[in-house]
């Protein structure tokens, strides 16, 4: 609904794509994610899916701002964002040395990621698409279990928030997915929507699980750390937010 009524208030023109960007297929399945189905133990089940390869960079992100400037920081309405939008660029229509073109686009808030990803007839993913992509390496679709490829991943964030992003294009996984993990946090479409909580009737009448530090208590997989702190990072922001450290990729249907 949120993103519905973005769309109509600013009059987005889904004419046409703002780039030719390349989606990998993903197969989809059962899948163990850290946040259960029925919030206890049940699995998510993904139906296949295509996403986006790389996340979306300034340079393509300027293209689309080009073409439906009523997402310039300049003229997007308060409502859609906050006062940081894209406030790493040199101007409304121009990137500059502190926002490069092959570097991936952060400072964008929910409004505007969904925004983009409808441009190119996509969709942000939801959190178990993004956790089912993530989950891989180069060579295993699931690579969770392996305590190397943990700390590779838990490595990223010990990286000062201060240190200027690199470009996209990392090593490809067995999907042809890159950077996922390492280079940004990246949106999720039910972004709101991921701290799960047991049946109501068995916290006493409160929302106890829906809070972040009590909302670990229900997660599975505790030894997946990094991933997490993706959960608590994205559940903690408003759609409006914005953050040096956060981008996005699209998804579509298979």
């Amino acid at each position: 609904m949120r993103r519905r009524l973005a769309l109509l208030l600013l009059g987005v023109s889904l004419a046409g794509p703002a780039v030719a960007a390349d989606y990998a297929p993903l197969p989809g399945g059962r899948f163990a994610s850290v946040l259960p189905a029925d919030g206890k133990t049940a699995p998510a089940v993904l139906r296949p899916f295509r996403l986006r390869t790389e996340p979306v960079t300034n340079a393509e992100f300027l293209a689309f701002v080009q073409r439906q400037p009523q997402w310039r920081r300049d003229r997007v309405p308060s409502v859609f964002t906050d006062g940081r939008y894209l406030a790493q660029w040199a101007a409304p229509d121009r990137l500059g040395p502190a926002a490069l073109p092959r570097q991936p686009v952060t400072q964008v808030s929910w409004f505007a990621a969904q925004a983009y990803c409808e441009s190119e007839h996509a969709r942000l993913p939801t959190w178990y698409e993004w956790e089912y992509a993530a989950a891989a390496d180069a060579t295993r679709a699931d690579a969770r279990g392996d305590p190397a490829w943990r700390e590779r991943v838990l490595a990223w964030y010990a990286r000062p928030s201060s240190d200027a992003l690199p470009s996209v294009g990392g090593k490809p996984d067995v999907h042809g997915v890159r950077d996922l993990n390492g280079l940004v946090w990246e949106w999720v479409e039910d972004f709101n929507a991921m701290m799960t909580s047991a049946d109501s009737r068995e916290q006493d009448g409160a929302d106890k699980l829906k809070f972040c530090g009590a909302g670990a208590i229900s997660m599975e997989q505790k030894e997946n750390y990094a991933t997490l702190m993706r959960v608590a990072m994205l559940s903690s922001l408003k759609a409006t937010d914005t953050t040096a450290n956060l981008g996005f990729r699209c998804a579509r249907p298979e």
